[in-house]
């Protein structure tokens, strides 16, 4: 058996537990920050309402890991699906794709993402402006990236549960990337 399928089996197995009946500690703290949205506006980040979450990633356009960035943005897209069938909810959530290669991923090309993922709810395509913002950006997530000859950049894929006082309360890898989990996460947060 392959390790992908023993892990595929094992997260068809995986049961999350009811919301609210388990707490998420606080893993760090993320400072509120204005980047560049896919219109070229600089708006600030995380933003959020008393109430609110956020579910980011971390991604560049060019990722070619299959376990990397595309496949953040394919669980993103699933989120954003499943929180447009459930408008009370959807309110309380902001899905953010938060690009880490500001030289390629202009606010053009993150319209031009925008377009492809075509969000239902509140997900916003955000980038850097430069790289002392994307120096601090990543330092407030912890997300480590190599830059790699050739312009591809080394980096585990990680998502990010972030409360309204820009508390971050789950990280989620490749091996956890559970749409079930993180929406009981959200409603543990939320409800």
């Amino acid at each position: 058996m392959t390790r992908g399928l023993a892990l595929g089996l094992l997260l068809a197995l995986f049961e999350p537990p009811a919301p609210g009946s388990y707490e998420l500690p606080v893993i760090g703290r993320v400072a509120e920050r204005e980047l560049v949205d896919s219109s070229g506006a600089r708006v600030s980040f995380p933003a959020l309402d008393a109430g609110q979450v956020a579910v980011v990633a971390l991604i560049y356009q060019s990722c070619h890991e299959a376990q990397g960035c595309p496949a953040s943005l394919a669980f993103l897209r699933e989120l954003d699906r499943r929180l447009a069938a459930d408008p009370a909810r959807a309110k309380r959530v902001r899905l953010a794709s938060v690009s880490f290669d500001p030289k390629h991923d202009t606010p053009a090309r993150l319209a031009e993402l925008r377009g492809l993922m075509a969000p239902k709810t509140d997900w916003r395509f955000l980038v850097p402006d430069g790289n002392e913002s994307l120096v601090a950006l990543l330092r407030d997530f912890g997300q480590d990236v190599v830059e790699l000859d050739g312009g591809a950049k080394r980096h585990v894929m990680k998502v990010y549960l972030v409360d309204a006082e820009r508390r971050v309360r789950n990280i989620y890898a490749a091996g956890f990337l559970d749409p079930d989990l993180v929406l009981a996460d959200v409603a543990t947060l939320t409800e």
